[in-house]
């Protein structure tokens, strides 16, 4: 068996291609449905956002799997395969195990760091688990999948650095403001990066929009959007003597807000007056900024923060990736302690029927016994077989991590006389066996058998 992730994304494939690749939230249980009965797949998840599709599945061979994925798309979506196989991408085993957490920790997607992702991936995980689609395998690797994310975004700054001209003004006016309620807007123009950002400081609590425009129908038409007031451009100065913040972005050649203009607005003014020009010839003269209490900054200055905060985030990035190959590594070691499970459940099985037949072989010989010396006596006995165990379960765990590992289990098996409870597991074991030692041909290239939890980080 082998993990395998078959998929596109906005690097991959244009709009029009992933438009007509998308499930619908309202189809997504037939769709896995249907998916988990397609011959060679054993597990599935489906991941389907608005700049990616990805079908996860665990599947008995390679080519096989990889062709029914296909021609799952291509039943399910009416879309012929020429037209979309160019514009996948497929990754196996490690490599699909690295690209989920690459996804999860928002390192894969647009705008990297993203946290949207993380929730999308553990709703995707979530609707499979809930309609039977998942196994052993995928409980396991995507509970780690978003874990990690989840990890990434509370220890890491990926995500806390704006990396758009927007944002980034909103977080230039969080070091002028305390908050922005009961703040003013002023929108200057109707350009859509200027509505954008005002759109973004009304979000963050600006409570008053006032748009200003040199077509007042139009300045109306953008003032309904934030619930705000429209005016003509001729009270430019007195909308700026009640404004707290300035977003400006006409299309004029010249500059619209000049010196003196600011100063007479400003001029009993005791509270800091934030102008971001975003256009592109300036609207604001250049000397504003020299006034007391006004902060001028215009495009470039914005995208400068942004860049700035993308080389931050692409630093971080870096951290995150080493803890990926971290994870891998677990979830191998993972794979790895899959095999013992059995011989584990095996020997406390023996150890607890014999556990049993001796309470009964007690109670036979000393029938007088009251209710609570039994339970005095089933307590005690079981804690002698538990304590008995502990140490041999521990050294096999230990011991199916290194280099003679089958000889280990081997020998575990035969001292503890193990042979007969086996053998009703062998089919099991021997598919999972092929699972892991293909999975981790490249690190560990050594079989397990059956599933259990991932251990706790320490």
């Amino acid at each position: 068996m082998h993990i395998m992730v078959l998929g596109l994304n906005h690097r991959t494939a244009p709009v029009e291609l992933r438009e007509r690749l998308a499930f619908s939230d309202k189809d997504l249980e037939e769709a896995l449905t249907r998916l988990r009965h397609t011959k060679s797949i054993l597990e599935c998840t489906i991941l389907s956002t608005c700049n990616r599709m990805e079908l996860y599945a665990v599947c008995d061979q390679l080519h096989t799997g990889e062709y029914y994925l296909k021609t799952f798309l291509e039943e399910w979506f009416g879309v012929p395969r020429e037209e979309f196989v160019d514009h996948l991408y497929v990754k196996q085993n490690e490599e699909a195990v690295r690209h989920l957490f690459l996804v999860a920790c928002g390192l894969d997607s647009m705008i990297i760091g993203e946290t949207q992702i993380l929730g999308q991936v553990k709703s995707a995980f979530l609707t499979a688990q809930k309609h039977g689609a998942t196994g052993t395998l995928f409980n396991t690797l995507f509970k780690q999948a978003v874990t990690l994310g989840k990890r990434v975004h509370a220890e890491t700054e990926i995500g806390q650095n704006a990396v758009s001209v927007s944002y980034a003004a909103v977080e230039l006016g969080k070091k002028l403001f305390d908050g922005f309620s009961g703040k003013t807007v002023l929108l200057v123009g109707a350009g859509k990066m200027g509505e954008l950002t005002a759109k973004h400081f009304h979000e963050a609590g600006a409570d008053r929009v006032i748009v200003t425009n040199r077509t007042l129908e139009k300045a109306a038409e953008v003032a309904k959007r934030f619930n705000g007031e429209a005016r003509p451009f001729d009270r430019l100065v007195d909308s700026l003597r009640e404004a707290d913040i300035v977003v400006t972005s006409t299309g004029s050649s010249d500059v619209v807000i000049r010196r003196e203009m600011v100063s007479e607005a400003v001029r009993f003014r005791q509270v800091p007056l934030f102008l971001i020009d975003i256009a592109v010839p300036r609207d604001v003269e250049a000397s504003v900024h020299e006034l007391e209490q006004v902060y001028l900054y215009n495009i470039d200055d914005l995208e400068g923060i942004v860049e700035a905060n993308l080389v931050l985030r692409r630093k971080e990035a870096e951290k995150v990736e080493a803890w990926i190959e971290e994870e891998i590594v677990r979830f191998q070691e993972w794979l790895q302690t899959l095999g013992v499970v059995p011989l584990i459940s095996a020997l406390r099985e023996k150890a607890i029927a014999i556990q049993e037949e001796t309470m009964r072989s007690i109670e036979r010989k000393l029938p007088d016994l009251t209710e609570r010396e039994r339970r005095v006596l089933r307590k005690h006995t079981k804690s002698i077989v538990n304590q008995l165990l502990r140490d041999p379960i521990l050294r096999i765990k230990e011991m199916a991590a290194g280099p003679d590992r089958e000889e280990a289990l081997e020998l575990f098996v035969q001292l503890f006389a193990l042979e007969d409870r086996l053998s009703s597991e062998e089919e099991t074991a021997q598919d999972k066996e092929m699972l892991v030692a293909r999975f981790s041909s490249s690190r560990l290239g050594r079989p397990a058998y059956a599933g259990t939890d991932l251990p706790t980080r320490s």
